[in-house]
């Protein structure tokens, strides 16, 4: 069974660490070429993990997916979401920050938070970061671990998250900079994606299995869905399923003008199981209900 975690100290006892300065908040650094290990066993807390390191022997395993080694990367995990490191070794120091839900309560980054779509990214999509911006990290982390060893007071918990809130929004920009630098996997992800759909379609999926989900995309393409929507909106301004749905419509007007199908079959044929939602959609994007569009394009 999966050990689950509720609280920081709890976790701090099952990996032999000395208690936490703070029941909702701790700190950790590895030095290099120790060995840090959260057990020999997959887990689950409701705290967040945010952690910079570079590794060079061991696992990082976060959800299914084995961790990218390569550089010093910033990986982001969110509660309840199953991570694993095991007799990791590092080539340079690293850092673990782990952050309870509870921390959050009455503060404005209990809602924002939610809005870094990096911690719904798998590990092997983690933060790449650069030696300067690796720099950054290290001076919020250390503005953080100041304030958090300090005689805290009613004035620490706001500045440790202000400081962790420009820690996130860092991560953001760096994020959008990966995105725009790594053209090998962002480059061409939007022809694979539409050779994807059109497969899909070319199969008979769109009859037998639906409409196709972002998620089954994204694992046809090996990332995560809220990675390949970031990464979609990046290159085109459109998320995933924006070009889902520009998809099917392109697929629709064809078939709108290339037979005699009701409106109600040429939904089910492209695998809408509702016709009234298939010709909102339509009119929301084209501005013509189907019956419209068909009327005025063959008159």
């Amino acid at each position: 069974m999966t050990p689950h975690y509720e609280s920081i100290s709890a976790f701090h006892r099952a990996i032999g660490s000395p208690p936490p300065e703070h029941p909702l908040l701790s700190l950790l650094t590895c030095q290099k070429l120790a060995e840090c290990t959260l057990g020999d066993k997959p887990l689950t807390a409701d705290f967040y993990i945010i952690s910079l390191k570079k590794i060079s022997a061991g696992e990082f395993r976060y959800g299914r997916t084995k961790y990218d080694h390569d550089g010093g990367s910033l990986s982001f995990v969110k509660p309840r979401q199953l991570v694993e490191i095991t007799h990791v070794e590092l080539t340079e120091n690293s850092f673990l920050i782990f952050l309870h839900e509870d921390y959050l309560l009455g503060h404005g980054l209990h809602t924002d938070i939610r809005k870094y779509g990096f911690f719904e990214y798998e590990a092997n999509e983690a933060l790449h970061v650069a030696p300067r911006e690796e720099q950054i990290m290290w001076h919020l982390y250390g503005q953080i671990d100041f304030e958090y060893r300090n005689n805290q007071d009613e004035y620490s918990r706001d500045i440790i998250l202000t400081h962790l809130d420009s820690l996130l929004k860092y991560s953001q920009r760096f994020y959008k900079r990966q995105f725009l630098n790594r053209t090998a996997l962002s480059g061409p992800t939007v022809a694979k994606f539409t050779a994807l759909l059109t497969a899909y379609t070319e199969r008979g999926l769109l009859q037998a299995q639906g409409l196709p989900t972002v998620k089954y995309l994204a694992e046809q393409l090996h990332t995560s869905p809220r990675y390949l929507t970031d990464l979609l909106k990046q290159e085109t301004g459109k998320t995933a399923l924006d070009h889902i749905h520009w998809f099917l419509l392109g697929e629709a007007k064809n078939l709108l003008l290339s037979t005699d199908h009701t409106i109600a079959q040429t939904a089910y044929q492209l695998g809408f199981d509702n016709p009234t939602y298939f010709s909102r959609l339509f009119k929301k994007e084209l501005g013509l209900t189907p019956r419209e569009y068909r009327t005025q394009s063959l008159n």
